[in-house]
């Protein structure tokens, strides 16, 4: 049964068209400031305590989910935040579409599904063929964070980021249990109520990286058009 897909209206979203009219990014935005990105922002919780602790930074929030999108751009209203913007799009599409280099002072993931299945796993976002292409669109000395309740991701990660150049570790071992003033979600909290640990990476792009030092990302269709395509060949 599909879902019925709810109007926003919000002020605070941001439409897929504008952008492909040619609008920029920070047209949306009532002051200039570093723009961050979250990945999966589900209902908003997390951006909303984010962006009350950093008023001074401008937060785009996006999921691929039309009630999660409708439901963060109500809380957005409720708190009373100007630095919020919410769009319902997949991450790869937006970023090889709409953004250019060394545009984003952070990325957030936080607890993506982790496909547990071992034929699935493939579909994880969050992969050496992402984070090398998050590595062209962080600023130099951007933050890149992410986290899981699922240990075989977690570990994966913290095991990963080491290995692409570029990426400079924030912690002082390869994942942590908790990151002091890190907000935490509502799907957090309801792991650590059942017992269950987040695993947090926390990592920055080298100072010393420049954009021209690195490829432009081909523009990517998205990945769920991608794999779906791939199981029906």
């Amino acid at each position: 049964m599909t879902q019925r897909v709810i109007e926003i209206t919000s002020p605070f979203f941001i439409p897929r068209q504008r952008l492909e009219d040619g609008a920029r990014l920070d047209e949306f935005f009532e002051k200039d400031q570093p723009l961050a990105l979250e990945i999966g922002c589900g209902i908003g919780d997390f951006i909303i305590q984010l962006a009350e602790q950093q008023p001074q930074v401008n937060f785009l929030a996006i999921d691929i989910y039309n009630k999660g999108c409708y439901k963060t751009c109500s809380r957005i209203e409720t708190a009373g935040l100007t630095n919020v913007r919410v769009m319902r799009i997949e991450a790869r599409y937006l970023l090889t579409h709409f953004f250019s280099a060394d545009s984003l002072a952070a990325v957030y993931i936080n607890c993506p599904d982790p496909w547990p299945k071992k034929r699935h796993r493939s579909r994880r976002l969050v992969n050496r063929d992402f984070v090398q292409t998050l590595l062209y669109y962080l600023n130099p000395g951007g933050d890149f964070y992410f986290s899981t309740d699922f240990d075989d991701y977690g570990e994966s990660v913290a095991e990963l980021m080491p290995t692409v150049e570029g990426y400079i570790n924030a912690l002082d071992t390869g994942f942590a249990r908790s990151l002091p003033g890190y907000p935490i979600s509502k799907y957090m909290r309801r792991f650590l109520q059942k017992g269950q640990e987040i695993y947090f990476v926390h990592c920055r792009k080298a100072t010393q990286i420049r954009p021209e030092a690195l490829q432009r990302p081909a523009i990517d269709p998205g990945f769920r058009v991608r794999w779906s395509r791939a199981e029906n060949e």
